[in-house]
């Protein structure tokens, strides 16, 4: 599992707890990677507190905030030098629910990338205005008629993957870092010929602290699509 943090410090505890108690549920070996990109705010010092204490738990820290896509190539890179089966990433905010775990999990054995979608039967946002609705949903129909696939949820961030799928993408080429960084990893795995499930998820506003995301960030990110189609 990885978990990319900046300025996570009042999430970052109970949101590991809570992943790992989840984790624990499934049987099988686990490794919780927080990658921590130099938050100001001493995440990455609650992260070592909770790295002593939980056997399950590590911590990767970065110099500086170099954006979301290059933590999680980071992290990465480190589940499948280590021999990771199964590699998970979630937001660290609550906004995932860690409960919708196991079920991600199970679905991996069917699948090569299994998605948590708020856009399939039962899935859904909570909390959210109008406009950012409006926003996410345009986002990812558009990307979705530009690139040609019928994945409903181009841009949600809850995914698992199975270490083939990693392994076959061309992570090294993966250019997008921020929002548009989890549309280009799920459209390589379609151009791949992996298998794509979508398991119905319930997307929260976060606990605490402020969304990193804005509606002019996804529009930025959104519209750069084309370029991506061209590119992969």
């Amino acid at each position: 599992m990885i978990l990319p943090t900046y300025n996570e410090a009042e999430n970052i505890e109970p949101f590991v707890r809570a992943v790992t108690g989840q984790l624990e549920t499934v049987e099988m070996p686990y490794t919780v990677l927080i990658v921590d990109d130099g938050s100001p705010d001493g995440t990455g010092r609650i992260a070592d507190s909770l790295a002593a204490e939980l056997s399950g738990v590590r911590v990767l820290h970065r110099a500086a905030k170099e954006g979301l896509g290059r933590a999680y190539l980071a992290g990465f890179a480190v589940a499948l030098a280590e021999g990771a089966e199964l590699v998970l990433e979630m937001d660290s905010d609550f906004s995932h629910d860690p409960a919708d775990l196991p079920r991600l999990i199970a679905a991996a054995g069917a699948a090569d990338l299994v998605l948590g979608s708020r856009y399939v039967t039962g899935g859904g946002v909570v909390n959210w205005g109008r406009l950012r609705r409006v926003v996410s949903r345009a986002g990812c129909a558009y990307a979705r008629l530009v690139l040609g696939t019928s994945v409903r949820d181009l841009t949600g961030g809850f995914k698992c993957f199975n270490r083939r799928v990693l392994e076959s993408i061309e992570l090294d080429k993966v250019q997008a870092n921020g929002y548009q960084f989890q549309i280009e990893l799920t459209y390589r795995a379609v151009r791949a010929g992996f298998r794509v499930a979508e398991v119905p998820i319930l997307f929260r506003e976060r606990r605490f602290g402020e969304s990193k995301m804005t509606p002019r960030i996804a529009v930025e990110a959104v519209f750069r699509v084309p370029a991506l189609r061209l590119r992969v």
